[in-house]
């Protein structure tokens, strides 16, 4: 069982930049995944980035090179860094957590808009 909490979203201008926070409420080496989803309004939620066990990473096409997926093991925290931001990362950004053997955990979502 794990608790996510994420905060770092807000309202920024096309080009600029975000940091979004996942704490968890348990150590992450304990978490098989952890990473980063988003939904649009009326769109289905779509993987943004994760950590999987050994630090492989995975990224969406779309945020690739933009944005990077980092993690402070000390903190209990994932982040997820956005740069050169479109109106297209408009979305609610949730933060996700694998357990092996227990499921799938999913914080309450921050909002990002992009917009001039």
């Amino acid at each position: 069982q794990v608790q996510l909490v994420e905060s770092g979203g807000g309202l920024v201008q096309p080009g600029g930049s975000l940091r979004l926070s996942c704490v968890a409420s348990r150590s992450i080496y304990s978490i098989y995944a952890m990473g980063w989803y988003r939904q649009a309004p009326g769109k289905q939620r779509e993987l943004v980035a994760i950590f999987t066990s050994g630090s492989t990473t995975t990224y969406a096409d779309s945020v690739k090179g933009r944005f990077t997926i980092s993690r402070d093991n000390a903190k209990n925290t994932v982040y997820l860094q956005m740069n050169s931001l479109k109106p297209e990362d408009t979305a609610v950004y949730y933060c996700k957590a694998v357990l092996l053997m227990r499921g799938d955990y999913w914080g309450q979502g921050t909002q990002v808009t992009v917009s001039s």
